[in-house]
Parts: C-alpha cells; structure tokens; sequence
C-alpha cells in the first residue's frame, strides 16, 4: 500500500522528498522500543500517535528553514501523510461513507498534538509530559517514567533535527536519535 503511494513521488522534488522523508518517519515511528519499552499502545491508535510524533518533528524542522521549498516539502508531507491515513482506513474496511469524516478527525488530532507538543517543547519541564499523558497514552496504562522518557526522546530529537543541516532535510533526509529505554524492564 505504501509503495503505491511512494510511487506518486515522482512528480516533482517536494514530492520525491516528502515520500522519503514519510518513509523514515514511518520506520521509526514502528521501533518496538516505542511500545515495548516506553509503553506507547501497540494499537491503531498508538501507531497513528507514534507516526504523528515523527511528523510533527520533522515539520517543525522545516518550519524552522522558513522558505518556500520547506513549506512546499511541509505541505507535500502532510498531504502524503493524510492519502496513506485515508488508503490505510479503506484498506481495514472502513466504508468509503466513513473514510472522510475519520480522516478529518485524524487531521484535528494531528492539529491539536502539534500544538501540545510545540507548547510543550517551548514550555517548562511539566507541559510535555502532560501533552503525552493526554495524547499519546490517551487509552492506556502508563508508568511516569515512560511518559518522561518519551518526553527525554522528543527534546533529543528535537535537538538533533535542528542540528541537522537544511539541504540535508529538503533532500529528504532525516536521522532520528536512537530510542533508548530509560525505564526499568
């Protein structure tokens, strides 16, 4: 389903780019650290939270170059994002009635995740962990120290998205830090 939806990248650079970027966010985003280790719901939900994380990251990368091509790059991401979160309902059986309005709601959420961790990037020490409490553990038991350890992964990748060098990420390259568990077994 995905190599469907890579295959449209060759329509021009921002495409290309976004289809290789969407792919990393994608790989990393399925780390069985995530839920084995930092206990993000291994569900639809956990998954789709998991992706919306990665992608948040790496849009507010190319907020940060501020030029056309980053808010072009910007847009053909979310735009592949959103085809492959439609193509993936249709693929479970959700009726083609449905597909929109869920799609919507997916978009909402995603909106209002990346406005929680923006402000709790940009916030004190408590604001992003709330905003994983609320979001990403939503539908599950959650010990604090995973919910700071996933919060210690975000400001870490955070840190190395901004560091990595703007041609680099408009090419399509990204290198997220490795998630290592910080919580006991």
């Amino acid at each position: 389903m995905l190599s469907r939806l890579f295959s449209l990248g060759s329509r021009n650079g921002a495409r290309q780019a976004a289809v290789a970027l969407y792919r990393t966010i994608v790989s990393q985003a399925r780390k069985p650290v995530f839920y084995r280790d930092f206990g993000v719901p291994d569900t639809l939900d956990g998954r789709f939270d998991m992706i919306i994380l990665h992608a948040f990251l790496v849009s507010r990368r190319l907020k940060a170059e501020n030029s056309n091509h980053s808010k072009d790059l910007n847009q053909a991401l979310f735009d592949l994002m959103f085809s492959d979160m439609d193509n993936s309902l249709r693929e479970i059986g959700v009726g083609d009635l449905s597909v929109g309005k869920k799609v919507k709601a997916m978009a909402q959420a995603y909106y209002g995740r990346i406005d929680a961790y923006d402000r709790g990037l940009a916030g004190d020490d408590e604001t992003l962990p709330a905003a994983l409490k609320r979001n990403l553990y939503a539908s599950g038991d959650v010990r604090q120290e995973q919910i700071a350890a996933v919060a210690t992964y975000i400001r870490r990748a955070d840190a190395a998205l901004a560091s990595q060098p703007a041609d680099k990420l408009l090419a399509g390259h990204v290198d997220f830090p490795v998630a290592q568990p910080t919580v006991p077994g």
